[in-house]
């Protein structure tokens, strides 16, 4: 079997990087990192201790993912829409980024599953030459990405990653996928 490179002027077309937004810079405020008005970062009264625990007890989970699986690199929660919610990763790509793709790789799987007649989407893995990512429906509305690296053992992860996004489905009081 032949594999067509497909390569442009400057080279090959699928090594090149993508174009970069600032790290923390939402994509509707045209780069800068400023919420918009009227939103506020703080939480209401007596809201504050409350979501402090529950964003530790995320964080919690999604390291439940590095500890328990080999070659896991870290994990990202985001919505449907690509926006960040969490992440638990310490290097390597953007959690932004990841937040996106995700987005992205959760809509092509669910349009894969309703052309293919196939029902819901349960999970999608990437397998690029050095790694995977995998994504996982927490909810309707949440997702949790994973990125591992060439030694995952995918199978595990599987197992793993269930049990995971059903506890952090749990602490954000979101039901899980149908």
């Amino acid at each position: 079997m032949t594999v067509t490179q497909f390569q442009d002027a400057r080279g090959d077309l699928f090594d090149s990087p993508l174009p970069r937004r600032s790290p923390g810079a939402r994509l509707d405020s045209g780069g800068e990192d400023t919420p918009p008005d009227g939103a506020s970062d703080q939480p209401g009264p007596g809201a504050a201790g409350r979501h402090r625990s529950d964003q530790s007890a995320v964080h919690a989970e999604l390291g439940v993912l590095r500890d328990r699986v080999p070659g896991v690199r870290g994990a990202v929660l985001a919505g449907i829409d690509g926006q960040l919610l969490g992440h638990d990763l310490t290097a390597g790509p953007e959690p932004l980024d990841l937040a996106a793709l995700a987005a992205t790789t959760f809509g092509l799987g669910r349009q894969c599953g309703l052309t293919l007649q196939q029902g819901p989407l349960r999970e999608l893995t990437v397998h690029s030459h050095q790694g995977y990512f995998t994504v996982y429906g927490v909810s309707d509305q949440i997702l949790l990405a994973v990125l591992g690296d060439d030694r995952l053992n995918v199978s595990w992860l599987h197992l793993e990653a269930g049990p995971v996004a059903e506890r952090i489905a749990d602490l954000l009081h979101v039901g899980g996928t149908t």
